[in-house]
């Protein structure tokens, strides 16, 4: 399918999904990071004419990163009327969480804590404009190996990019015009105070956890299915212990 078939269907399905609620949203509500994802995302979101929130919401954010997430909120506003772009700082939140918390400390626990409190940020923008909170993860990160610290992506209502890998994402990003400085930027979820890479924290390039996913004989594979495997509860439904009723 054509790169602009793909960005159109997407933009339908959302558009679709809104009118087969009960209560048809009014709004859609994404957590904007400054990468290629969310700005897709938002684009697409923007294209359907619903009002479309584009938040930025830095916790101790590398300076670079920052400066992407607004030139995006700043390029999309110019673009789309119908596009709301609020800055929320959760620096004092996080602090505050911090330090409640001092004496369970985890690294890797607040990093996830920090897109916690994205999402917990978005769906308070939601319900207070009948919204959808909009997912931001693609094929790799939702089936892949679990990679579930995106910007805000801790819990969502829709998720439009999920069924598209990463390279299927940059290409729509082209194709949508988003600013370049974005689409060469190196991926990255931005919830480590030194800025690690999403390689650097997986181990494996997209493109090369991409060939894992296709060809089982990839030399990656292996590399790529002990990822999964420590990841497959992020993937699965959420374990239920059911008593059968003639035990009860």
């Amino acid at each position: 399918m054509e790169v602009s078939k793909k960005i159109e269907y997407i933009r339908k399905w959302i558009s679709n999904y809104c009118k087969s609620m009960q209560k048809p949203a009014n709004s859609l509500i994404i957590g904007v990071s400054g990468g290629i994802d969310s700005s897709v995302v938002s684009t697409i979101c923007a294209m359907t004419g619903k009002k479309t929130f584009a938040v930025s919401m830095p916790i101790k954010q590398i300076k670079k990163q920052h400066e992407l997430s607004v030139m995006h909120q700043k390029w999309l506003k110019k673009k789309f009327k119908n596009v709301h772009t609020p800055l929320i700082n959760l620096d004092k939140v996080f602090n505050n969480f911090k330090k409640s918390l001092n004496k369970f400390n985890s690294t890797h626990g607040l990093a996830n804590s920090r897109s916690r409190l994205r999402m917990t940020t978005l769906y308070q923008i939601a319900q207070s404009n009948n919204g959808l909170v909009v997912g931001t993860g693609n094929k790799v990160e939702d089936f892949g190996v679990g990679f579930y610290t995106k910007y805000g992506d801790g819990g969502v209502d829709i998720a439009p990019i999920a069924d598209f890998t990463k390279n299927e994402v940059w290409e729509m990003g082209r194709e949508l015009g988003i600013l370049e400085d974005i689409i060469k930027a190196i991926p990255t979820d931005g919830l480590w105070d030194d800025g690690r890479t999403d390689e650097k924290q997986m181990g494996l390039s997209y493109k090369q956890i991409e060939d894992a996913m296709k060809n089982k004989k990839s030399k990656f594979y292996k590399k790529y299915n002990k990822i999964r495997n420590m990841n497959l509860h992020k993937m699965s439904p959420i374990p239920v212990c059911i008593i059968k009723k003639n035990v009860r």
